[in-house]
């Protein structure tokens, strides 16, 4: 375990802080913490950091009750940056948005840098900012209902395909269905720490348990 007090701070006395969530691991902020804020985090286990504007401390969620639960923390290879996983009760940033970092500048469309958190925020940037000739920008227009309709023929495809027996197929078709999942998330404003919670919840339930009797 790595000792605190080795942690090196700059010569304004402060580290900075990476806040990230546990669920799904998307950045939610970039923040400093001095030696009593990063005490004061430790204890608590509440993200607590130091305002470089106000110079003052500031417990995360004190005035919007958007606390932010410590899962760990850790420092980087040189003791001079951290990464503070947490569970947080509400979005991150003071604009609502769930992350501080929602202002796209480049997203590659390369499938070799795929990731889900980049494809939902990806469909989330052509709900937000249409573009002419986008399909996700397509079903968006059109709505709710053509959203729907297309996570049903979807379903219908992977239900085909599974039964098939063929893999390099149901593959395909568990994607579109994925993709056009996320559309609807985006759609009805669920995010990913929405659906992280839920399954989260059901891990304590026994696996023998019916899903009727969940309810």
């Amino acid at each position: 375990m790595f000792n605190a007090e080795n942690l090196k701070f700059d010569e304004k006395g402060l580290i900075p802080a990476v806040v990230v969530d546990h669920y799904t691991k998307e950045v939610l902020t970039l923040a400093y913490m001095n030696r009593e804020s990063l005490g004061i985090t430790l204890e608590k286990g509440l993200t607590c950091f130091y305002s470089r504007s106000r110079n003052k401390l500031w417990l995360k969620g004190e005035s919007s009750g958007n606390f932010q639960h410590v899962v760990s923390v850790t420092a980087d290879c040189d003791g001079d940056a951290l990464v503070v996983e947490v569970v947080k009760d509400g979005p991150a940033c003071h604009t609502g948005e769930e992350s501080c970092f929602h202002n796209p500048v480049w997203v590659s469309d390369s499938l070799k840098q795929f990731s889900y958190p980049g494809l939902y925020e990806l469909i989330k940037g052509r709900k937000t900012s249409p573009k002419q000739g986008s399909y996700t920008t397509y079903l968006f227009d059109k709505g709710i209902d053509k959203i729907l309709k297309k996570v049903g023929e979807e379903s219908t495809e992977v239900i085909i395909a599974g039964k098939g027996g063929s893999r390099e197929e149901t593959v395909f078709e568990i994607s579109d269905l994925l993709y056009h999942l996320t559309v609807l998330m985006v759609e009805m404003g669920i995010s990913l720490p929405d659906v992280a919670k839920e399954l989260e919840k059901r891990h304590v339930v026994d696996t023998k348990v019916k899903q009727e009797t969940m309810r």
